[in-house]
């Protein structure tokens, strides 16, 4: 609001609270970083009953999208078939000044391509395993009797939320 003596960014709500939700909002490439380097997302999917269904998950990001994978028989596999909407969620910190999150809304698609799938679990396990990328190759091959079995899941993001409280610290 011009003239108002309101900082840029700077939300009053009903009550007089002042948020300061502009100060800690990751920017784009904050986000890509933050996710790029994350290790577990909590992913909650719609249950049978409509009660959120949420499941610890790791995945990686491939050309800027979120890609997992999971059994096709698993309950949230199932979820998402009957319902694809999901929120997700990747967060840190051991103190305030500390934490960090991303929560991403929007829904997943599903994939059975086994090359996707193979392509998917060798990221996954360079990512957390520590794969060398000279063997990716190896590794696709190796696991397609299991990929048989199994999806991948993309996020297709319709919203993100993010925050970073560090950049509360005022450095004088």
């Amino acid at each position: 609001m011009r003239g108002s003596g309101v900082a840029a960014g700077t939300d009053h709500g009903h009550d007089g609270y002042v948020s300061r939700r502009a100060e800690i909002t990751m920017t784009d490439d904050e986000v890509g970083e933050y996710l790029a380097a994350a290790k577990t997302m909590i992913l909650a999917t719609i249950g049978p009953d409509g009660v959120p269904d949420p499941v610890g998950m790791w995945f990686v990001l491939v050309e800027g999208e979120i890609w997992m994978r999971t059994y096709a028989r698993s309950q949230k596999v199932t979820n998402i078939r009957r319902d694809p909407r999901v929120s997700a969620l990747v967060e840190d910190g051991e103190h305030y000044a500390e934490l960090r999150g991303v929560q991403l809304t929007g829904h997943l698609e599903i994939s059975e391509d086994v090359d996707r799938i193979c392509d998917i679990a060798a990221a996954l396990l360079v990512k957390y395993e520590g794969l060398n990328a000279a063997d990716v190759p190896a590794v696709r091959e190796a696991y397609r009797p299991t990929a048989v079995k199994q999806v991948a899941m993309r996020l297709v993001t319709e919203r993100t939320v993010s925050w970073d409280h560090s950049k509360l610290i005022q450095v004088g």
